[in-house]
C-alpha cells in the first residue's frame, strides 16, 4: 500500500536501506506520511490533511485497512533506514525540521520538494548539515551546464532528483550525469518501473532509482552484481 508502514517494513525486509516517501502536516503540526494534499484518493476518509487535526487523520485507513503513519513512528521503528522525504506543503516545513532534530534524524534524511522557495526555507531552518535535493531551477541549470561549455552553476542541494524526461525534453542523459558528477552531485531518477529503463539508467551511471517495483529493481541489481 502506498506510503504505508507495512510497505516500508517489507522494503527493509527485502534488503533496502533507502526509502522514498512524502509528508504533510496536520492542522496541529503532526508530520504524517502521505502523498496527496487530501485524504480522498488513498484512504477511506476525506478532506485536506492540513485542515484536519491528528485525532481525525489517525482515523483514516490507507486502502481501507492501515492507519496513516506518523513520520516520528516510522523513524523510530526503522532506525537504520535512510529516507528521501518529499515535503509536500509549506505548512510541513517547520514541523519536519523540529521533528528531525528531536529524533536526531537529520543525518539520515534527504529532503526534497518541487518548490524552490520551500527548499530554501528547509535549508535555512535545517542548517548546513541538512541534505537536500536540488530544486527545479538548479536542476535546469545543471541540465544547461551539461550542454553549454563553462556554464556557471550555483549549486543548491547535494542531489539532483529528476524524471528521465519532462514533456518532450530529455533530461537524464550522459551529459547530465557527467555534469552532475563533475560537481560531486548524485543523480536520482524517478519513477522507474521498467526493467529496460532501469538497466539503461544504471549504464549511464546514475546513483539512485526511485521505483514502485522494488522486487524488480532488486533482481536487476543482482544480475549486475550490485546488490
Amino acid at each position: 500500500m502506498e506510503n504505508s508502514l507495512s510497505s516500508f517494513r517489507r522494503a527493509v525486509q527485502e534488503g533496502y536501506r533507502y526509502i522514498e516517501t512524502d509528508v504533510h502536516a496536520t492542522s496541529d503540526g503532526e508530520v504524517v506520511v502521505h502523498h496527496d494534499h487530501t485524504l480522498d484518493r488513498t484512504t477511506d476518509a476525506q478532506g485536506p490533511v492540513a485542515d484536519l487535526p491528528w485525532t481525525e487523520v489517525r482515523q483514516a485507513r490507507v486502502g481501507g485497512r492501515e492507519p496513516i503513519a506518523r513520520l516520528a513512528d516510522v523513524l523510530e521503528e526503522l532506525p537504520e533506514t535512510f529516507f528521501n522525504i518529499d515535503v509536500k506543503a509549506d505548512s510541513a516545513v517547520e514541523p519536519i525540521i523540529t521533528l528531525l532534530r528531536k529524533a536526531k534524524a537529520l543525518q539520515r534524511v534527504c529532503l526534497a520538494s518541487f518548490s524552490d522557495n520551500r527548499l530554501a526555507r528547509l535549508r535555512r531552518q535545517g542548517g548546513p548539515g541538512l541534505l537536500t535535493s536540488m530544486g527545479p531551477r538548479s536542476a535546469g541549470a545543471l541540465w544547461a551546464a551539461g550542454r553549454i561549455p563553462f556554464a556557471g552553476l550555483a549549486v543548491r542541494g547535494q542531489v539532483a532528483q529528476v524524471p528521465v524526461s519532462q514533456g518532450r525534453l530529455k533530461i537524464v542523459d550522459r551529459k547530465f550525469v557527467q555534469a552532475a558528477h563533475r560537481r560531486d552531485l548524485e543523480v536520482h531518477v524517478w519513477t522507474i518501473d521498467d526493467e529496460a529503463d532501469m538497466r539503461a539508467l544504471l549504464d549511464l551511471g546514475v546513483d539512485g532509482l526511485v521505483t514502485d517495483r522494488p522486487d524488480l529493481l532488486r533482481e536487476v541489481l543482482r544480475s549486475r552484481n550490485s546488490w
